[in-house]
């Protein structure tokens, strides 16, 4: 595989729980790219960008060593390759949350990390769990294990294990509890610190930002009378202010706002109690605020 030196390159996982949502991201910013079988990369249309699909493992290596200028990564691994100091880590993404937990048998007799004390524990990510054993001063004895880290301790070969869990319900139906949260992790951009465009890494940063705002926000139009204006505008105040335009109805004024998307039947509630009327609700699918 052979790429122009100065062609910038982004990083995505090419498996494994966040790979589906990276390349989804990426296309709603309109970073389109041709993904073909068991290709390695991709050039992205209209930018002078490639997309490397690599193992999520490798993703802070690469960034950190400059292979490639960015990458989409979970926090964890940064941490776990002690690239924190080597990379920049450019922004959340939202999505890929989960959590670094030490967790032990349900039936067992361990309630505390300080029982753990000359015993076993198996571990998918070595560096974070010996750190972190080492920092609480318990000397366990940690395993590496790749694949299925929880049967370790399902089966007795290990007295506890540290891996990232989601929902917890692996860890329940292999007989399992956390005892300890180590970190959260969800799926962030790491940037090099001597990228080939700083510009185009900028531009992708802000394609990102624009997308990941919209999934926050919803855009709401209403009609209300202008002497209720002041108390609508406490209860959806916008992201800097609403848009008002002037109606036939020289009583009448429209509004147009962004609110948060959460909060959009309540708001929707109090502007009606409040005398809005034709209030619509809209999807944003991408800004830049």
């Amino acid at each position: 595989m052979q790429l122009d030196r100065k062609l910038s390159r982004l990083a995505i996982p090419s498996k494994g729980r966040l790979q589906e949502s990276s390349e989804q991201l990426l296309k709603a910013a309109g970073i389109k790219f041709r993904k073909r079988e068991r290709s390695l990369l991709a050039h992205v249309e209209g930018l002078d960008l490639a997309v490397l699909f690599v193992r999520p493992d490798d993703i802070p290596i690469l960034v950190a060593e400059g292979a490639a200028d960015l990458g989409i990564v979970g926090r964890d691994l940064v941490h776990e390759h002690a690239c924190e100091q080597r990379v920049t880590q450019v922004l959340d993404l939202d999505f890929g949350h989960c959590r670094t937990c030490v967790a032990v048998r349900t039936s067992g007799k361990i309630r505390k990390v300080k029982d753990l004390a000359g015993l076993k524990v198996a571990a998918s990510m070595v560096h974070t769990a010996r750190e972190y054993f080492r920092q609480r001063k318990v000397k366990a004895q940690v395993v590496e294990v790749s694949g299925s880290v929880e049967i370790m301790a399902a089966l007795g070969l290990a007295d506890a294990i540290v891996d990232l869990v989601e929902s917890g319900d692996t860890l329940r139906d292999n007989g399992l509890h956390i005892i300890e949260t180590i970190a959260p992790s969800q799926a962030i951009l790491i940037q090099g610190s001597h990228v080939r465009d700083a510009q185009l890494c900028a531009r992708v940063r802000r394609r990102l930002e624009g997308v990941l705002t919209a999934r926050q926000y919803t855009l709401l139009e209403y009609n209300i009378n202008r002497a209720a204006l002041k108390e609508a505008d406490k209860i959806a105040p916008g992201f800097d202010s609403p848009t008002i335009s002037e109606t036939k109805n020289k009583n009448i004024v429209a509004v147009k706002v962004m609110i948060p998307k959460l909060r959009s039947v309540e708001i929707m509630d109090k502007l009606e109690g409040l005398g809005a009327s034709a209030i619509l609700e809209t999807a944003i699918l991408n800004c830049r605020l």
